[in-house]
């Protein structure tokens, strides 16, 4: 039968675990036949009165000699009865079966193999699924109760490919994700999410048990004490041998939660507000990412493993009046400041996607106390420049280049080691641009090959300021020399070849630390000291720069974005649109914290094609994506020249959007430095098909754009990373008038 994962399937132990399998397989037609095993006849009649096996047996070695190749024994028993299971395959096993388990101390059955076979078999692959029910047995089981459960496989070296194979394709049959992690690491993992909480819930249920005078508690208990203490209800037996199996760990996380309990307890006893909050901020955190945190990652997993598409229909305008998400830029370094600072920052406009989570993270990571972000509004107790803490491992900042980037300037002066991780687009990122002007001035860094992440930065070292001519305009380059010169002797000072955005100088500035610009040179002397203050982040020209494109080329559009950033280190998009003919004003200009911001106007105007001024790169260098869409539209031909910077951001854009406008039917040539674009004047300039974005978000946002001039529906891949500045990008699109549905 096609889509068949496996011949037959054993099931040794035909309670919630296995029966659950049995029942799932059954449903997706994944296996030819299920086989039960168990030791009492009982439990094998209710399997078969349940339609949970085909046939059952109460001795294992009835049913070994009739399997073969393809065929599959789950082993479902409790963690100390593994090995006595084990004994029996040993002796009557054939050839070609794979064998898997579902017990939760993988250490244990690693061990228990090795005692039985003097080392672990390549047919064996152990496995954890980490799903449950307050129910146990038989009756218990069910067949969706894998569906979107995560299930953790711990193969080892000489663990055989095609039996790791097969026992990934039985879990992915039954619509399980499928992880895998090393024995150790699943075991210390498993101890802290979900043994200890085990033992925390029959401990507590059991001492209020014994109170006799709080007999009223499980009379009146409210829902969260019914929520976390429902636990309690598992099964005893299994839970004793998870305990013993898994002791040295469980003890390790015992100890951490008493400690950790016992600062608690000492906290509310003192009134240490701080402290309190410090610890329920994180705690949210956390939990709100629990399933993500289970895979080790520190906020969030890679959005690669997320499939989004969008499809993009053709036609429409964009009208009415919008506000886009605060600036990405201002918002990361209203949290590396604000952390940095003495006293309380309030942070309002605070952008809420994964790239700007990740910086607040990695500080809440370092002993930061940070209220929120709870619409757009951020609270951070500052530290001062010293007060940073060592993270409890790597931190992991997603796909933020600019987290990166900026936070290894921060980090070069501080007294501890730390590692900064990030996802796979994020690693194949260019990090010597940082590295190298860091190690001037005293840092050591180590990174991946070819200077790639991860970021290694040894603690300790004593910074000396230098003066950097960057070989590059590069706004995260400059911020990050910048930063490490505040824990610098003397004086550290850039001078780039090109006007980048200034936002780390204006906020610095805005924290009370003296920076000195003179034309393209800026300085600051190390030692000084940051005052906290208030923050009020204006929307994102980079987001509202997909905006401004859509109401330039689509007929009939009058939009307004309001409260937008206009830095003139930022207006490249506003002035190279201008120049194509666009209509765009400016409204109530004002300055908020030190930034300029507007509304913008803007109204449907036919473009025309330009040579892109190279002094206007740098100032534009995120919105390209969105300025080669608007020259599709264009009269004529669009040139870009001094742009290699797009060739190393979230990925190649240049030929990334050469690939996407071609494959649409746009005459668009890749060079090294730029692209040539033909536009289609009037009309459509656009025709269907299906773009990859490569997961990055800007080239994801720029096509759905283009669908206002697209002829037939354009079908965009890889559209997760879009939250990553721009959270419901979709949903606002369509309010304004886009025919946009994500996938």
């Amino acid at each position: 039968m096609p889509g068949r994962a496996i011949g037959r399937l054993v099931v040794v132990g035909v309670g919630l675990i296995g029966g659950s399998l049995a029942l799932a397989l059954k449903a997706a037609g994944a296996c030819r036949e299920v086989i039960g095993v168990a030791r009492h006849r009982r439990t094998c009649e209710q399997a078969l009165e349940l339609g949970i096996v085909d046939r059952a047996a109460t001795e294992l070695t009835e049913v070994l000699p009739e399997l073969g190749p393809g065929d599959l024994v789950f082993v479902a028993v409790p963690t100390l009865a593994v090995e006595e299971v084990f004994g029996i395959l040993r002796e009557h096993l054939p050839a070609g079966v794979t064998v898997t388990d579902g017990a939760s101390v993988k250490g244990s059955v690693v061990a228990a193999a090795k005692r039985i076979w003097g080392e672990v078999p390549d047919f064996l692959v152990p496995g954890h699924p980490i799903a449950g029910s307050e129910q146990s047995g038989v009756a218990a089981a069910r067949d969706d109760l894998y569906i979107a459960h995560r299930i953790i496989l711990t193969p080892l070296e000489n663990t055989g490919p095609e039996h790791l194979r097969r026992v990934r394709q039985v879990w992915r049959a039954v619509n399980a994700e499928v992880l895998d992690m090393p024995v150790e690491e699943h075991d210390e993992v498993l101890a802290a999410t979900s043994h200890l909480p085990h033992v925390i819930a029959f401990g507590l249920v059991d001492t209020l048990a014994h109170d006799a005078e709080n007999e009223n508690i499980f009379r009146y208990a409210a829902g969260g004490f019914r929520d976390f203490t429902r636990i309690a209800s598992s099964d005893p037996v299994m839970w004793r041998d998870i305990m013993l199996a898994n002791r040295d760990a469980i003890l390790k996380a015992v100890d951490l939660y008493s400690a950790n309990l016992s600062s608690l307890r000492a906290a509310i006893a003192a009134g240490d507000s701080d402290q309190l909050m410090g610890v329920f901020t994180r705690a949210k955190a956390a939990r709100d990412h629990f399933s993500k945190m289970l895979a080790k990652k520190a906020y969030t997993e890679s959005m690669k493993t997320q499939e989004v598409t969008f499809i993009a229909q053709p036609g429409g305008a964009v009208e009415g009046s919008l506000r886009v998400p605060g600036d990405k830029s201002m918002s990361h370094r209203s949290i590396m400041l604000g952390s940095l600072a003495e006293g309380v920052t309030e942070v309002e406009g605070f952008l809420e996607g994964e790239d700007a989570l990740a910086t607040l993270q990695a500080f809440r990571d370092m002993g930061v106390v940070i209220e929120g972000p709870a619409n757009g509004r951020v609270v951070i107790h500052g530290v001062g420049l010293r007060g940073l803490q060592a993270p409890p491992g790597p931190l992991y900042l997603g796909n933020s280049g600019t987290s990166m980037r900026l936070l290894a300037g921060l980090l070069a002066g501080q007294s501890f080691d730390v590692t900064l991780t990030g996802d796979e687009s994020l690693s194949k990122r260019p990090m010597n641009r940082v590295a190298d002007p860091l190690r001037e001035m005293g840092a050591e860094i180590e990174t991946g090959p070819d200077g790639r992440p991860p970021l290694q930065i040894k603690g300790s070292r004593k910074l000396h300021g230098i003066d950097y001519q960057l070989p590059m305009a590069s706004a995260q380059v400059k911020s990050c020399v910048l930063l490490a010169g505040l824990y610098a002797e003397g004086e550290t000072a850039t001078t780039e070849p090109a006007p980048t955005r200034d936002h780390t100088e204006r906020m610095l500035t805005g924290f009370g630390y003296s920076v000195r610009r003179d034309g393209a040179r800026a300085s600051l002397s190390g030692g000084g000291r940051l005052a906290a203050g208030k923050i009020d982040v204006p929307a994102d020209i980079s987001s509202a720069a997909f905006f401004i494109v859509a109401a330039s080329i689509a007929p009939g559009s009058d939009v307004l974005l309001e409260h937008v950033g206009i830095n003139p280190t930022r207006d490249g998009v506003i002035n190279i649109l201008r120049a194509m003919g666009a209509d765009i004003t400016l409204q109530n200009e004002r300055e908020v914290g030190g930034e300029p911001v507007a509304d913008i106007r803007v109204r449907y105007a036919p473009l025309k094609g330009i040579r892109i001024p190279e002094d206007q790169v740098p100032l534009a260098i995120d919105e390209f994506p969105a300025i080669f869409v608007a020259a599709a539209c264009a009269e004529g031909k669009t040139v870009l020249t001094g742009a290699e910077e797009l060739r190393v951001k979230e990925s190649d854009r240049i030929q990334a959007m050469a690939d996407g406008l071609s494959i649409l039917g746009v005459n668009a040539e890749p060079t090294p430095d730029g692209i040539v674009i033909q536009g289609a004047g009037e009309g459509a300039a656009f025709g269907g098909g299906t773009v990859d974005s490569l997961g990055d978000h800007r080239i994801a946002m720029a096509f759905a754009v283009a669908s206002l001039r697209a002829r037939d529906t354009i079908r965009i891949l890889h559209c997760a990373n879009v939250a990553t500045s721009f959270p419901d990008f979709a949903g606002l699109a369509t309010r304004a008038g886009l025919h946009l549905q994500p996938a």
